[in-house]
């Protein structure tokens, strides 16, 4: 059967072109989408774009580092990093600021650091080193499965404490979905997500804000200036752009129309100002990256790359997919940002590491892979 020649070489400069044409969409984004409000609250139009550009100083330089070590190293410390990321997610509990009604941020000198990110990482890395080591055991529920899932009990359940339980649902995603191609038996990940649903059924309906959301998501016209309104917003910048779009910096919806408009919600402003055409480009680009890192951890040379790069693929996919899902009213309201392109701190600097560990994987893979 005759083969094609893949170089990993060319598979890094394709992933690298990708993020940074995202990061420059969400450059331009940020500040269209942000200046005239941050205007209105601080008298600084370029606030969050400075701080933004900031951010991308700091996470350009740990992708570097990230980039220049061994990656194998990880898994020598895994453990420890794992126990790291819960101390932080307890500390952040106690000393935490408290924002909204949720504990999840550190505030230091000025800026926010939200552990719960540093936090899925570790789980990731965790887990690659736990299925490398235990991979002839995976099938066996008392040494191969309940292991994980105690070390992702207790992660999910701190985070769950913040409150934040979509960014629990999103932590068990991308633990399952690297045990079900580690070769987990499928009973066991199904059993578990069937003994979930009614404590998901109680944490979603017995707590009024995330009813709410549901209901809204269902029917947002039901309290159109209430539960409803930012997905009712979010659609009307979506519609509003058409084809084309308005053009850059002519949206009408981030005019305190439109909540988080530069976080949470800058798919529908990119929708507004670029049109179908700006909103098809960005799945495009989501996609061109999930192909092209998949390659990577399908050819890495070992256990733990493959599954760490899996695991790193999995939860930028996941918070690519819901941030536009939610966006679009496919999904309730969640807030997770866009990767790459929203304004934040922590997330886009835990991306770009990511980034960096991607093509560090991919590095240390680099005799040239053969495809049928």
């Amino acid at each position: 059967m005759p083969y094609k020649r893949i170089s990993m070489r060319n598979i890094r400069i394709s992933i690298f072109l990708i993020t940074f044409i995202l990061i420059c969409i969400g450059v331009v984004m940020i500040y269209s989408a942000s200046s005239i409000y941050v205007w209105e609250k601080l008298g600084d139009s370029n606030f969050y774009l400075k701080k933004q550009i900031l951010y991308l100083g700091i996470g350009f330089i740990l992708a570097l580092i990230a980039m220049a070590f061994d990656y194998r190293i990880l898994q020598k410390y895994a453990k420890i990093i794992f126990g790291i990321s819960l101390f932080l997610l307890i500390l952040v509990l106690v000393v935490g600021k408290e924002i909204g009604g949720a504990r999840r941020w550190f505030r230091i000198f000025g800026f926010s650091f939200q552990p719960s990110e540093l936090a899925q990482v570790g789980l990731i890395v965790y887990l690659a080193d736990f299925i490398s080591r235990k991979k002839n055991l995976i099938h066996n529920f008392w040494r191969g499965f309940l292991p994980p899932m105690i070390a992702l009990a207790a992660m999910a359940s701190l985070i769950l404490m913040q409150p934040d339980l979509g960014g629990t649902v999103s932590l068990i995603a991308i633990a399952f979905i690297m045990l079900f191609v580690a070769g987990v038996r499928l009973s066991n990940l199904g059993f578990c997500i069937l003994s979930a649903l009614p404590a998901l059924h109680f944490l979603i309906f017995n707590v009024p804000y995330r009813k709410a959301r549901i209901l809204a998501f269902l029917n947002p016209w039901l309290d159109p200036k209430g539960s409803g309104f930012q997905i009712i917003q979010s659609q009307i910048a979506l519609g509003s752009g058409g084809l084309f779009g308005l053009g850059i910096g002519q949206s009408r919806q981030k005019l305190f129309y439109l909540p988080a408009a530069h976080t949470d919600f800058i798919f529908s402003i990119i929708g507004e100002e670029l049109g179908l055409l700006g909103t098809l480009l960005i799945i495009v680009l989501f996609i061109a990256f999930i192909w092209q890192t998949s390659l990577i951890s399908r050819y890495a040379n070992d256990i733990f790359g493959k599954f760490l790069s899996l695991g790193i693929i999995s939860m930028i996919a996941l918070k690519a997919c819901i941030n536009i899902g939610v966006s679009i009213g496919f999904l309730p309201t969640k807030g997770l940002p866009l990767p790459f392109i929203s304004y934040g701190g922590t997330a886009l600097v835990i991306d770009m590491i990511c980034v960096g560990l991607l093509l560090n994987i991919s590095r240390a893979n680099d005799a040239t892979a053969a495809i049928s």
